[in-house]
């Protein structure tokens, strides 16, 4: 049977509507009193938005083919990401069929080399995979997690991320990941407040419950011994990126530190097998948490859990909706995911990517059935302000 070609790649950015979901207004606890690597700074402490988290905005990668058929893919990159992707990659996708998708990721990847590897290049790369995928999905009328080799888990169990686990373990979840409040410039209060802060939790939400800490980069290896270590008593499953992505020698210092009192965890914020074979190879964390939207997309996903498997390491990836969900129910060793609590108060379970996407499946009692509409089984909101930068 003849494939249709791609007739066109088109990068969409969203300005305005509140269709930009990293665009969290001011109250929203994502923009609150976050530890992150520019805590330094006392300009830049006391809410994310004020260095620029939200600068890029939302990404949205449309492919179609020639019978018309449409898939799109969701990541970070705005203005920005659009240019790459329409000047650059789109040569590497149009006029191809979707049996070549490992050539067209090998291909855009290899000629980004120059000025790629991490980063936005990578944040494109992984949002045109998913529209790909999508597309392969749709045309095929299967979900992803059939086109991946169907479900090793019936139903996903998450976890939450915000700031109020005692309200997530009324939900149904199966633990909360605090944000941390305070870096090293805090000083001896600032980890004194942290560790209590966990400490108060604990007693909420009692003895059975999973309580992590999301530290985003911003400790270093001294801070980030003493607050693991000093939230022992409070029994802290893991500790979550506490130092910079790249320092690999410092997160195998702190996993041999710990010596497995509590996990050790990072990958958000890195790409590619390459990336994180150095952390799996490394020794630098238990258990290791890619973004199907920065690391590479669904195609590099695969590679990196192969990866994670053979060395025994279980893959939660960072939550990202639907593009995590297809691939965590098929994957043996990620045997739980994240959810985001994306309500401002993180109090209740609303959609991570709303409104910019239509029909995103939400758990209920902390579990989730991933539904089997063809590919990742959203639609985007055609009623917001979606605009081509570089329309050719």
């Amino acid at each position: 049977m003849t494939q249709p070609k791609i007739k066109a790649l088109r990068a969409l950015t969203v300005k305005g509507g509140g269709g930009d979901y990293h665009d969290q207004e001011s109250g929203h606890w994502i923009d609150g009193r976050i530890a992150t690597p520019m805590s330094k700074y006392p300009a830049y402490r006391e809410t994310r938005n004020s260095f620029g988290l939200n600068v890029l905005g939302s990404l949205v990668i449309e492919i179609e083919a020639e019978d018309g058929t449409v898939g799109f893919g969701v990541t970070t990159g705005g203005e920005i990401g659009a240019l790459i992707a329409e000047t650059h990659l789109a040569r590497f996708v149009e006029g191809r069929t979707l049996d070549e998708i490992e050539i067209i990721w090998d291909q855009m990847f290899n000629a980004t080399l120059f000025y790629g590897r991490r980063g936005i290049v990578l944040n494109v790369i992984s949002g045109i995979d998913l529209a790909l995928w999508d597309l392969l999905g749709r045309m095929r009328q299967e979900p992803i997690w059939q086109l991946l080799g169907g479900k090793f888990h019936d139903e996903l169990t998450f976890y939450a991320t915000g700031p109020r686990p005692d309200i997530a373990k009324e939900l149904g979840f199966i633990g909360g990941k605090m944000p941390l409040m305070y870096g090293p410039a805090d000083g001896e209060e600032g980890l004194a407040l942290n560790i209590g802060a966990l400490g108060e939790m604990r007693a909420r939400v009692g003895p059975d419950f999973w309580l992590m800490y999301d530290c985003w980069m911003a400790l270093d290896l001294d801070y980030a011994t003493r607050l693991a270590e000093g939230c022992l008593p409070h029994d802290l499953k893991w500790i979550e990126e506490p130092l910079l992505p790249d320092d690999y020698w410092g997160y195998g210092d702190i996993r041999q530190r710990l010596g497995g009192k509590t996990w050790v965890t990072t990958g958000e914020h890195e790409a590619t097998r390459w990336g994180f074979r150095m952390l799996i190879e490394m020794g630098c964390c238990d258990m290791i948490q890619p973004d199907v939207g920065w690391c590479g997309g669904l195609t590099e996903l695969r590679r990196i859990s192969a990866l994670a498997d053979k060395a025994g390491l279980p893959v939660i990836p960072h939550g990202s909706s639907v593009y995590s969900y297809h691939f965590v129910t098929t994957c043996a060793n990620s045997p739980f995911a994240e959810f985001l609590m994306m309500a401002p108060a993180a109090d209740r379970v609303v959609p991570m990517f709303n409104p910019l996407l239509l029909n995103e499946p939400l758990p209920e009692n902390g579990r989730l059935k991933v539904p089997d509409t063809p590919g990742f089984g959203v639609e985007l909101n055609r009623s917001l302000a979606l605009t081509r930068p570089l329309a050719r």
